[in-house]
C-alpha cells in the first residue's frame, strides 16, 4: 500500500473512533455525578460563617445534680424576677391610685370655675375679734377654710368647730402657715368681737373670727352661697336658734372656690384633700 493510502486510512479511524470516545466522558463522569461537598475543616472562614446555624443554643453547666434539679424546678423564673415583677406592679398601681386622686381633686377645683356656674365667694369686709378690719384680699394668698356659724348653738357649731381645729392641726403639721381658719358668725347681732373671742379661744388660739353688721353678714353669706334665717320678731333678751348650711369652704391663695367639705368627711379625710390641693397647687403659697 502506498504511503497516501495510509494516511487517509487513519484520518478515516480518528474520524470514526472519536465520537464513541466522546460519548463515553458523559458516561465516566456520570459516576462522580453526585459529588459530596467539602466537610467542615475543607471550608474557608468565609463560607464557615455562611453555614453558621442562626440560633446558638446556650448550654448551662451545673456544678452539681441538686443544682441542675433546682433549675429545672424553678423553670425561666427566679425569686429575682418575682421580686422585680411584684415591685415593678405596686409601683404603677400606687402611681396610677395617686394620679387617681389628682385628677379628681382638679375635676373638683375645675367644676367651681366653670362658664355659666355661680361663683362662691367674692369680696367682703368684716371685722375680726380684735376688732380689725379684714377683707378677701387679706386671705389671700395662703388657702383659707371658712366656715359660717354662730356662737349661741347648742351643738352642731361646737362639734364642727372641734373638727376644724383637728383639720387645721393636722394641715399646719405638713405645711404651717399656709391655711387659715376662718370662722363668719350668722348672728351678728349677739357675736361681737368680744363674743367671738372669747368663743373661739375655747376650740383654737389661731381661729379667725368676722362679724359685722347684718347687711354685711348678709350680702358675704350670699356671695359664698350660704343659707342661714334668723327668726323674726325675737323679743329683746330671748334666746333663739339661726338655721344655717353646715360646710367647710376651702379657697386657694387666689381667693377662688375649691371645694366643700361636708359632715361626710373625717379630720384626717379632710386634711387629706386639703393638702392635695395645696400639693397640686403651682403657684407660691405665703406663710403667716
Amino acid at each position: 500500500m502506498s504511503q497516501p493510502a495510509v494516511r487517509i486510512g487513519a484520518v478515516l479511524n480518528t474520524l470514526l473512533i472519536a465520537p464513541s470516545r466522546q460519548c463515553l466522558r458523559p458516561m465516566a463522569a456520570g459516576r462522580n455525578f453526585h459529588t459530596r461537598r467539602p466537610t467542615a475543616p475543607y471550608l474557608s472562614k468565609s463560607q464557615a460563617q455562611a453555614h453558621q446555624p442562626l440560633v446558638i443554643q446556650r448550654r448551662f453547666k451545673y456544678k452539681t445534680v441538686e443544682e441542675a434539679k433546682s433549675r429545672y424546678r424553678s423553670g425561666p423564673f427566679s425569686w429575682k424576677a418575682g421580686l422585680l415583677f411584684v415591685g415593678t406592679g405596686g409601683g404603677l398601681l400606687y402611681y396610677f391610685e395617686r394620679e387617681k386622686e389628682r385628677m379628681q381633686r382638679k375635676r373638683i377645683a375645675d367644676s367651681t370655675k366653670g362658664v355659666g356656674r355661680p361663683k362662691v365667694g367674692g369680696p367682703f369686709e368684716l371685722i375680726d375679734q380684735n376688732g380689725n378690719t379684714v377683707t378677701d384680699n387679706d386671705l389671700k394668698g395662703r388657702y383659707s377654710l371658712v366656715y359660717f356659724g354662730f356662737s349661741h348653738c347648742p351643738d352642731i357649731c361646737p362639734e364642727e368647730l372641734d373638727k376644724m381645729a383637728r383639720m387645721f392641726d393636722l394641715v399646719e403639721a405638713e405645711r404651717p402657715g399656709q391655711l387659715a381658719p376662718v370662722f363668719v358668725t350668722c348672728d351678728p347681732a349677739r357675736d361681737d368681737p368680744k363674743t367671738l373671742k372669747e368663743y373661739l379661744s375655747e376650740f383654737h388660739p389661731k381661729f379667725i373670727g368676722l362679724t359685722g353688721t347684718y347687711d354685711q353678714i348678709k350680702a358675704m353669706c350670699k356671695t359664698y352661697r350660704v343659707y342661714f334665717s334668723t327668726p323674726s320678731q325675737v323679743a329683746p333678751g330671748q334666746d333663739y336658734l339661726v338655721d344655717h348650711s353646715i360646710y367647710f369652704y376651702l379657697m386657694d391663695p387666689e381667693g377662688d372656690f375649691v371645694e366643700a367639705l361636708g359632715r361626710e368627711h373625717s379630720p384626717d379625710q379632710a386634711a387629706k384633700a386639703i393638702l392635695g390641693h395645696m400639693k397640686d397647687w403651682t403657684g407660691k403659697i405665703a406663710e403667716r
